[in-house]
Parts: structure tokens; C-alpha cells; sequence
């Protein structure tokens, strides 16, 4: 896959990103979804994981990841993409930022672009859905800028969760 927005591209993951996002875990940009851990060296089979993935195309099944890389330099800035909820019977949007590049915009440009893009491949989902942390402000505000609407709040356990946390739960339709 390869989408194009105005500062970014969105575009199939590469063996070869793996330096970039052990950086981006190593500066604690991952630690909100994967924990806090010292040593990185998974993501290269977790890129290798997603690649089989994205060539399966099948939102259904674990999740689809794609490389955030921005246009006026080709760095990858992070990842954006989609997860099954199993326990929801649902898809959700799933992105992330490295810290140097937060601020920025990035995040809701990929989000927009990527669910834009999400909707018109996989024309039998008709809505997917973000869960966000309560305590995320800068990602709630995110999805809420790009159209997500709230539809509540409750606690949730979610996958890399050790214990429920309160979560506000958006859904974006066609």
C-alpha cells in the first residue's frame, strides 16, 4: 500500500524500518502501547508479523500496520493502521507518533488519510472504532478533530493493559 497526503506517506512496512522504530521505542514513544521494557529487538520479527499481515489483507485477522514516513525527509515518524478488537466484534484505528514528532499534525493526518482510505477498501465494514485512554488527551483530541464521534466512556482492559483503565470509546462511519 502506498497513500499519499500532503506531508505524509503512508505506505506497506519495510524490514529495513525496524532501526527507526527501535529508536522511536527506545526514547519511550511505544511505551503507552507495548510498556516500558529495555530491550527493543523484538519489533523486527513484529515488522516482519505485520508485512505477512498486510499481504494477507484482512482486517479481521490480528491487525494491519503501515509506516508513517514523512515526505520532506523519508524518515519513518511511526505507524498507523487497524486492530481487531475480538472481545468488541469490532476494527478499531491504531497509530502512534515518535515523541520528536508529536505536535505536529502527523498523527491527524495519518488517522484521516488512513481511515478515508480504510473505509472505501474493506466497503463491508461500516464503521470502525478508537478506544482511547481517558489520560490521552493529545490522542482523544485527535480522533475527535478527525471525525470520530465519542460514543462513552468505561472502564476497559485492553491488550497490553495489566488492569482496566477508563477509556473513551469513539466510533467513525462512512
Amino acid at each position: 500500500m502506498h497513500i499519499e497526503s500532503e506531508n505524509l506517506i503512508i505506505r506497506t512496512l519495510k524490514e529495513t524500518d525496524a532501526e527507526e522504530f527501535i529508536d522511536m521505542a527506545s526514547d519511550g514513544s511505544l511505551q503507552e502501547i507495548f510498556g516500558k521494557e529495555e530491550e527493543y529487538s523484538w519489533l523486527s520479527g513484529w515488522i516482519g508479523e505485520a508485512i505477512d499481515l498486510t499481504k494477507e489483507d484482512d482486517p479481521w485477522k490480528e491487525y494491519l500496520a503501515y509506516a508513517i514516513v514523512r515526505k520532506e525527509d523519508g524518515r519513518v515518524i511511526g505507524s498507523v493502521g487497524s486492530s481487531v478488537y475480538k472481545d468488541l466484534h469490532e476494527v478499531g484505528i491504531t497509530y502512534f507518533i515518535g515523541s520528536a514528532y508529536r505536535g505536529y499534525g502527523y498523527a491527524a493526518e495519518a488517522a484521516t488519510v488512513y481511515s478515508t482510505y480504510f473505509m472505501k477498501q474493506y466497503p463491508s465494514i461500516t464503521q470502525l472504532i478508537a478506544t482511547v485512554r481517558v489520560e490521552n488527551i493529545a490522542s482523544w483530541k485527535t480522533v475527535e478533530k478527525i471525525g470520530y464521534k465519542r460514543m462513552g466512556m468505561k472502564k476497559y482492559q485492553d491488550v497490553n493493559d495489566e488492569e482496566p483503565n477508563e477509556y473513551f470509546f469513539y466510533t467513525y462511519r462512512r
